[in-house]
């Protein structure tokens, strides 16, 4: 059993960590899947080797070897189902396995010298394959290829200050003799004090920013509640206003009826003791006419007419000065009218709101409007 299982170890594909599948053997002896080997290839533009980097130009032509692909064969056959290895999900943002094939596993470490990334068990497949020489490695990085020079194909190291740019040490002795020059990781620990920095100041504008937002809402809310307490305080003493000029309307209004029940009062008794007199008069007289047509003597004609000249005491000098006249009191209440209207044009303008006395023009107003 335990043969079997060295045996079986010996045709998994590097690549893909399964059983050999339509298998091919490259130049350098070693063997991958048919489909493992070309998807790798296709993804590269330096034809390698995937375990021992040896390099290949042109592209090998790769055939199928029958003789593994028949012992792979009675492998399956005789194996038994093993558990699929672990595959590390990836998310937005994560890097992807170089090596893996079909579905990509999740990169943990990135080789600065291969230039690739390798999920954990690829690079534990990389690890034993350079146990005798370490490569640089480090945390998984994307875009490994934007980190090479393209004229040295050496890792970008040096930071050319003159040009501003990323170069490798073979520059330096070339295009870039007698420039200023820093390390990658200086100018990288340059770059991150300024970030460090700019996000200090952004930090504290924002937080004078949100300070700013918090006050203009304490504002408005205050603003708020001095508008609702100035109107009811405004809609208050109109009203009051209002109330007094009704009261004093009807006040008036209640004076001058007051004098025209007076005066009419006067002028009906008046025309009641008229009425009288002439009632009084019209008698006299049709006794007087009856008294010029009847006979008698001299005598009784006398006693007669001297009965009758007893007038009463008649109003004979009529005044009406008992009416009074309302023009000089409808001339007052238009002059009234006209102050009143000018003084509250005038007071209104005392107390007119501005825009200014609502919106402070900076932050410094607005805090001693406060």
């Amino acid at each position: 059993m335990a043969e079997a299982s060295v045996s079986e170890e010996q045709f998994v594909c590097p690549v893909c960590l399964d059983l050999l599948k339509d298998p091919v053997t490259i130049p350098c002896g070693h063997s991958y899947c048919m489909s493992c080997i070309t998807e790798f290839w296709d993804q590269k533009s330096i034809y390698s080797c995937p375990q021992c980097r040896q390099t290949y130009k042109p592209r090998p032509v790769l055939g199928k070897n029958t003789m593994l692909a028949e012992v792979v064969e009675q492998l399956k056959k005789t194996r038994l189902q093993t558990d699929v290895p672990a595959v590390s999900f990836i998310t937005p943002g994560d890097v992807k396995c170089d090596v893996c094939t079909g579905k990509k596993s999740k990169a943990v470490k990135s080789c600065l010298v291969c230039l690739e990334s390798y999920c954990l068990t690829h690079f534990e497949h990389h690890e034993e394959f350079h146990s005798g020489k370490r490569h640089k490695v480090t945390d998984a990085i994307g875009h490994l290829q934007q980190m090479m020079c393209r004229e040295h194909n050496k890792i970008l190291e040096v930071f050319c200050n003159t040009d501003q740019q990323y170069i490798c040490v073979l520059c330096v002795m070339d295009k870039h003799r007698n420039h200023h020059t820093v390390s990658a990781v200086a100018k990288m620990a340059e770059n991150e004090s300024r970030l460090k920095e700019k996000q200090r100041a952004i930090k504290e504008r924002t937080e004078q920013k949100q300070k700013a937002i918090k006050q203009l809402r304490e504002a408005i809310e205050s603003h708020k509640r001095s508008t609702q307490t100035t109107v009811e305080d405004c809609t208050r003493v109109f009203t009051e206003l209002i109330c007094f000029i009704k009261r004093s309307c009807s006040e008036l209004t209640e004076q001058i009826r007051d004098q025209e029940r007076a005066a009419v009062s006067r002028a009906e008794g008046l025309m009641e003791r008229l009425k009288q007199e002439i009632d009084h008069l019209k008698r006299t007289n049709t006794e007087l006419e009856q008294l010029s047509h009847t006979d008698c003597n001299h005598i009784r004609f006398l006693q007669n007419l001297k009965s009758l000249s007893a007038v009463p005491d008649f109003t004979d000098n009529l005044t009406f000065d008992f009416f009074f006249s309302f023009n000089g009191v409808r001339k007052s209440v238009c002059h009234l009218k006209q102050k009143m209207e000018a003084f509250c044009k005038e007071e209104r303008k005392k107390i007119s709101v501005t825009h200014s006395d609502i919106v402070p023009k900076t932050r410094e107003e607005f805090l001693l409007c406060k």
